[in-house]
């Protein structure tokens, strides 16, 4: 069984930073496409970030410069450090691994507010 499980959300105040941590069991990270994705109500599900296979990232243009993803695929670990918060941040953020077939976490709450 697949499972992703994200954590490290919470309360931050605008210019802070939080690090999401996607940990997975069921598949082998270094064969799918890691992404952060996030949502917030009324929206549709957006891609924040991207890291491949090959190593190769990609960054929605709203958060270039201030988010970072890594992986670790000997830990079966995706992070997405963030920087320089602002209150637009503020959404559900989601683990996606992609191989074709797609699996998702439950998503973590990032809440950025004074």
């Amino acid at each position: 069984q697949v499972q992703l499980v994200e954590s490290g959300g919470g309360l931050v105040q605008p210019g802070g930073s939080l690090r999401l941590s996607c940990a997975g069991s069921g598949i082998i990270f270094s064969f799918y496409t890691m992404a952060w994705y996030r949502q917030t109500p009324g929206k549709q599900r957006e891609l924040v970030a991207v890291t491949t296979n090959r190593g190769s990232v990609n960054y929605a243009d709203s958060v270039k410069g201030r988010f970072t993803i890594s992986r670790d695929n000997a830990q079966n670990t995706v992070h997405l450090q963030m920087n320089s918060l602002k209150p637009e941040d503020t959404a559900v953020y989601y683990c996606n691994a992609d191989r074709g077939m797609e699996y998702w976490g439950k998503g973590t709450l990032v809440t950025v507010s004074s």
